[in-house]
């Protein structure tokens, strides 16, 4: 079976109005559409160029814009949904903080012709929890079952520990979205990192989609560096670093390449190496492997030696 991904390389944007984010989101959609893209990605956080819509006041209070974004999620929800229904594609919309009453999550919407649903993100960064007051979900891990497959998502942060990736995995993912914001090349560097470890231990397709440029305007998202890629296991015939395509970093666009799902099961079974087939084995999770602490210090190491001399002499007496 083959699939064909699209990834957002994507700007925030300014808008003066709901219709003008409403022509310039369409118009994003049916550009990786006409191009054959049957699941598109777009970043994390790519819902806050939204806040353009307020006044200033509104845009620099971190806790203020979110309150009022919500004003804008039945609209947003909304709109996604027609797309994915007149586009005949899988959206994974750009994430959206929302507040669920007592807490607020960062959620990323997938929509199809028929529907939609949510991953939300687990772990936090310093300036989601200390900062901003994004809340981790609720620990929940939903597998998409599409007729172009199946995937799971990672929201940036949460690409960069393996729990998710192996619980996935294990569940049938055929491949995992990665919809990031980071401000660095550091940033953007560790949640590609992560994503290559993804793909090689599970032995599946990895694909990240981020924001780039600068949005002084919004101080939660005002400076933005990335670029989008496809990975995958740096085995069989696939690419011999596991990168099947990346993109200049800071350009605008999408990443767009067809990949045949049947070579992971290929690789899995006849790999050089079979991550996914070890990362089954439970016998680090079962209590039948454990650590054991082996003291080497400097102290310890004269007195071991020490003793060692007396037995040695004590033998050499007998003699």
């Amino acid at each position: 079976m083959e699939v064909t991904l699209a990834l957002a390389q994507y700007p925030i944007t300014f808008h003066h109005s709901l219709e003008d984010w409403k022509s310039h989101t369409e118009n994003w959609v049916a550009g990786a559409c006409s191009q054959g893209a049957q699941i598109l990605t777009f970043p994390e956080y790519g819902s806050m160029e939204l806040t353009s819509l307020f006044p200033e006041a509104v845009r620099n209070d971190l806790k203020l814009q979110i309150d009022r974004m919500q004003e804008l999620l039945p609209y947003f929800i909304d709109f996604f949904r027609e797309l994915a229904e007149k586009y005949r594609c899988v959206l994974v919309a750009p994430s959206f903080p929302v507040d669920l009453g007592d807490k607020t999550v960062n959620r990323c919407f997938v929509f199809t012709e028929t529907g939609y649903s949510f991953q939300d993100k687990h772990f936090m960064t310093r300036f989601e929890d200390e900062s901003w007051g994004i809340s981790s979900s609720d620990g929940a891990l939903r597998l998409f079952d599409t007729r172009f497959g199946k995937f799971g998502v990672q929201i940036c942060f949460d690409i960069e520990f393996p729990i998710g990736g192996h619980l996935l995995a294990e569940a049938g993912a055929d491949f995992i979205l990665v919809p990031s914001c980071t401000e660095t090349l550091k940033g953007a560097t560790r949640v590609h990192i992560g994503a290559r470890a993804r793909a090689m231990e599970q032995q599946l397709y990895t694909g990240v989609s981020q924001t780039i440029d600068e949005a002084l305007w919004s101080p939660a998202v005002d400076i933005n560096y990335g670029y989008t890629a496809f990975y995958s296991s740096p085995d069989g015939d696939f690419d011999d670093e596991g990168i099947l395509a990346k993109e200049q970093a800071q350009t605008s666009g999408w990443l767009i390449r067809t990949l045949d799902l049947s070579k992971n099961a290929e690789i899995r079974e006849n790999g050089q190496v079979l991550n996914f087939r070890n990362s089954q084995n439970l016998t680090m999770q079962d209590g039948n492997c454990f650590v054991e602490i082996v003291s080497m210090k400097q102290n310890g190491n004269e007195n071991q030696n020490q003793n060692q001399n007396e037995e040695m002499k004590s033998s050499l007496n007998l003699l």
